[in-house]
Order: structure tokens, then C-alpha cells, then sequence
């Protein structure tokens, strides 16, 4: 998935030579999952000679949230965030696409659960980075056997380290079995997400996506896309339930995150998805896509955040926003 190791990390306050992050094998988020991360990308302009950092104010806002729900105190706003990963990026001198790691993590180190008290860490990596799934006609995934955690779990609108077993043991499954990835279903059997994506589905003419109350992350990405296909492709989207059997009579299905970016799905259970092959509207919002995250779209300049340029700003909040709760 990487290219190289990073030269750089910002640890413990500063920025430091990769090989000195280091932490303790007694560590307490190492022994119970304590720890939540991120996941954020920068994208390369040829055109520009300029790297962007994509929606770095709402995916810090996220990682404080999640952060939150595990009782730490990192200390730092998200515009702090924001302005440690651009200094990061600059030290790291990438001029490629890339992907952005924040992680905070129980440092104490010692055996006891516990999430009060002690110390909290913080560390940001990155690194080059290109597709996380090379799937060129389209994804083949399979409804797993594993419920999704839900909210009275391990929160899954958060990017708790140890609620990521649960996509593991999906994803091997699957693979293990010839699928590409695997799609959870919630305690109630409505579909939630992918492994470790969201899901749309556009049936009958109009895309759908679980809610947010559904056993799925709150992305970035998800929240992107709503806003993008309702203003840039005309086509309504609506946040609702979607049973098990509306994948098989969907007519596209895509996947979408930070490290999948969109990802078109031409067959679930061995059953082809609409014609089994990749859509007219998945490809169209692949392509809008990469022009909102590489500055070919003015409409949406102020989701990215120059690295490179003289007085580069913090992205400020997008000047259009779906109604939508994300």
C-alpha cells in the first residue's frame, strides 16, 4: 500500500525522524484497542504543482468527535490539527497523491482497562498513495456473516481503533472466499456499509444511502457525494434504510471512502448488479469526483487546502452543504 516508509512523524509535539515514533509494547491502546484514527489525502495538480489536502477541517472534526467518545484530551483544536498535517506534509516534500494517518491513542502503559486518567497520545503519519482496490471493472462483494457493531457497542460513527477487528474479520472472510470485500449488515438486517466503506445505491432512478444512524461511519467521502450528486449530476439522493435484497435489484451500487475513494460494485453473491457492468452514473460521479479533489472545480476550492503555496490557508468550511445531517 506504500511506496516507501515515511522519512517524517509528528510525535509527541513535534515533528521527528519516522524511525524515532516509537511507542512502548505496554502500551494500553496496543493491548485493548484504545486508540481512534484518521484517514485523510492529499492529492497531486499537475497543473498547479500543487498538493491538496481534501476537507482537512471536517475530517479533524471527526477525529476530536471520536477522540470524545474515548475520553482523551489531545489539547488541540482542529485548526492546530490541520496546520501540524500541512507542516508534516511540507517536511515530507510529497508531490504525489497521498493518505494522511492521524492516530490518538491511551499512551499509559501498564495492564487495566481503563479510559480516564493518564496519558493520551497523538501521532500523524504519510505516505504515497494511490487506489486501495484496483478493481478496473467494477468491485464483486458479498453480505458477510458478521453484524455490524452498533451504537450501544463500539460507536460506529467514530474511528475507534478496536471496533476495526470487526472489519477485519469481514474482509478476511470474504476474500478468503474470492469476494473483493464484504458489505454488514446492522442488528436489524439493513444493510450499513462496506468493511470499511459507505455504500450508495441508485434504484429506480434515485440514489440511496443508509443513514447515519444505521451502524456506519459519518464520512466525508458520503457527505461529499451527497452534496456533489444533487448540485453537479441533477439526481436526488435520499438517506433511508435499505434491506438485504435491494442490493440484488439495485441498478448501481458504489462504495465510497478516504482510502477507496469511489469504488463502482458490478456484482454482490455471485449476482450481477443492473447489466454487471460498471454504470453510467457510478463512472460520472467518479469523474466529478476527481475534479472537486484535484481544484479543476472552482465551485469547491474552499474543501481543499494548499500545501505548497506561499501563505497557504486552512481550508474553511465548503461554501455548499446538504441539508443532511452527516
Amino acid at each position: 500500500m506504500t511506496k516507501h516508509a515515511p522519512r517524517h512523524a509528528y510525535f509527541e509535539g513535534r515533528i521527528v525522524p519516522y524511525a524515532d515514533a516509537k511507542i512502548s509494547v505496554l502500551t494500553q491502546a496496543l493491548h485493548y484497542g484504545t486508540a481512534c484514527f484518521g484517514g485523510l489525502r492529499g492529492y497531486w495538480s499537475e497543473a498547479e504543482s500543487e498538493l491538496y489536502l481534501f476537507r482537512p477541517q471536517d475530517h479533524y472534526k471527526r477525529f476530536l468527535n471520536s477522540a470524545k467518545l474515548l475520553c482523551m484530551e489531545l489539547g488541540l483544536s482542529r485548526e492546530e490539527l490541520v496546520g501540524h498535517t500541512l507542516a508534516l506534509l511540507r517536511a515530507e516534500e510529497l508531490r504525489e497523491d497521498c493518505y494522511i494517518r492521524p492516530l490518538a491513542y491511551k499512551a499509559e502503559e501498564g495492564i487495566g482497562v481503563q479510559l480516564r486518567g493518564g496519558r493520551d497520545g497523538l501521532a500523524i503519519v504519510a505516505f504515497p498513495f494511490s487506489r486501495f482496490i484496483e478493481k478496473p471493472d467494477g468491485a464483486h462483494l458479498t453480505v458477510s456473516s458478521w453484524t455490524r457493531v452498533g451504537d450501544n457497542m463500539i460507536p460506529p460513527r467514530g474511528k475507534i481503533a478496536g471496533s476495526y477487528v470487526n472489519s477485519a474479520l469481514m474482509r478476511a472472510d470474504a476474500q478468503a472466499a474470492g469476494f473483493d470485500d464484504a458489505i454488514a449488515l446492522d442488528h436489524l438486517g439493513q444493510v450499513a456499509e462496506a468493511s470499511v466503506a459507505n455504500l450508495f445505491i441508485l434504484r429506480d432512478g434515485i440514489v440511496a444511502t443508509p443513514p447515519t444512524t444505521g451502524s456506519n461511519l459519518e464520512g466525508i467521502t458520503r457527505s461529499s457525494l451527497i452534496t456533489v450528486i444533487e448540485a453537479e449530476l441533477d439526481t436526488e439522493v435520499v438517506e433511508r434504510p435499505i434491506d438485504r435484497t435491494e442490493l440484488y435489484l439495485a441498478d448501481e451500487i458504489w462504495i465510497c471512502g478516504t482510502g477507496v475513494e469511489i469504488l463502482p460494485v458490478t456484482r454482490i453473491d455471485h449476482r450481477p448488479i443492473g447489466e454487471g457492468q460498471i454504470g453510467p452514473l457510478a463512472e460520472r460521479v467518479r469523474t466529478v469526483f476527481q475534479d472537486v479533489v484535484r481544484g479543476r472545480n472552482a465551485r469547491y476550492r474552499s474543501w481543499l487546502a494548499p500545501v505548497y503555496r506561499s501563505g497557504a490557508q486552512v481550508a474553511a468550511k465548503p461554501e455548499r452543504e446538504s441539508a443532511r445531517p452527516r
